[in-house]
């Protein structure tokens, strides 16, 4: 199998090339480095089965190129603005990336004649739902953040394709993933902040924000099961998250403990960290279970695994400044 894959110097992308290499796949990878580092594609380079390719999404006829050139079974798309805190500073940069930058990618694989395509979304999608855990099938409420509404948008433009021009087309729903190469999210800005100061930590909301992750690995395997459990010409959804949830003081916790530490917390106070926010996030992954899938870390594991990474790889918190 060959697969291609945007937003592979990215934390997820970057694991992925990884593990389809390991399955003896051979993987094109595409990057801008905007946000991905190419440390973090140092042992795909050495594989002859990879090969890389510079090049942005939102630049419509490199990417043809870059996808004619490839001949993909599969395209995998991770290639995303995923700075959700920063939607309402630069709304357009979600269009540009999610949205837009997908519709791209749909045009350079129809060109390139590619109709299969794996698509990251985000729980991020349901908003604030009323039904916990929450199914692929939940109704939506109105989108409370401009990078789930882009996100959605990427949706709908796969599933128009999936009718319009016959593609197979996979739709993860994903909560926040953590473990090696995580470069940003709640635990890398809390250890960023304690480097500086380990004796407090300001706390975006109330600390009671209800939320559920899922480790890189358990990722990995729930990814490559869909693609192995793909029917042509389908377009199918699986919410992806492990069952538990953890408050974010809890998530600080064990990252404080992981690091030998007690910080004086103060929280900024309300349900929400910034706009856009949900306060609960915890998915209903039953539909992917049905296929064999299941988390085989905590999410305790998670936390700690991430912090580990971190603290050996310091240089992480001056490359994303």
């Amino acid at each position: 199998m060959k697969i291609l894959v945007t937003g592979a110097a990215g934390f997820i992308g970057s694991t992925f090339v990884d593990f389809a290499l390991s399955k003896g796949c051979e993987v094109v990878g595409v990057d801008n480095f905007e946000t991905g580092l190419r440390e973090f594609l140092s042992s795909a380079l050495e594989n002859e089965r990879f090969q890389f390719i510079e090049c942005d999404i939102r630049n419509e006829s490199e990417l043809k190129k870059a996808f004619s050139a490839s001949s993909a079974d599969w395209i995998v798309h991770f290639a995303a603005n995923a700075d959700v805190r920063h939607g309402t500073e630069q709304p357009r940069r979600d269009l540009d990336f999610n949205t837009t930058g997908t519709l791209n990618v749909l045009e350079a694989a129809r060109l390139a004649g590619t109709t299969r395509i794996l698509f990251s979304s985000t729980g991020s999608v349901y908003g604030e739902p009323e039904i916990f855990p929450t199914p692929e099938n939940c109704p939506f409420p109105v989108q409370t953040s401009l990078y789930a509404a882009s996100k959605l948008a990427g949706e709908a433009l796969i599933s128009s394709y999936c009718v319009g021009f016959a593609f197979t087309a996979l739709v993860y729903r994903f909560v926040s993933i953590m473990g090696p190469r995580y470069t940003h999210g709640h635990v890398f800005d809390f250890m960023k902040s304690l480097r500086s100061d380990p004796t407090k930590l300001r706390v975006l909301g109330d600390g009671k924000q209800c939320k559920s992750y899922l480790h890189i690995e358990d990722l990995m395997d729930g990814l490559w099961l869909g693609i192995q459990s793909a029917v042509d010409k389908e377009f199918q959804i699986y919410n992806i998250g492990h069952e538990d949830t953890l408050l974010v003081d809890q998530s600080i916790g064990f990252i404080a403990e992981r690091l030998g530490i007690k910080p004086e917390l103060e929280h900024t106070g309300g349900k929400r960290g910034w706009i856009g926010d949900s306060p609960r996030i915890q998915l209903d992954a039953s539909k992917l279970k049905l296929l064999g899938w299941a988390p085989k870390h905590s999410l305790r594991k998670a936390v700690e695994d991430t912090v580990d990474y971190l603290k050996e790889h310091p240089s992480l918190f001056e490359a994303r400044t």
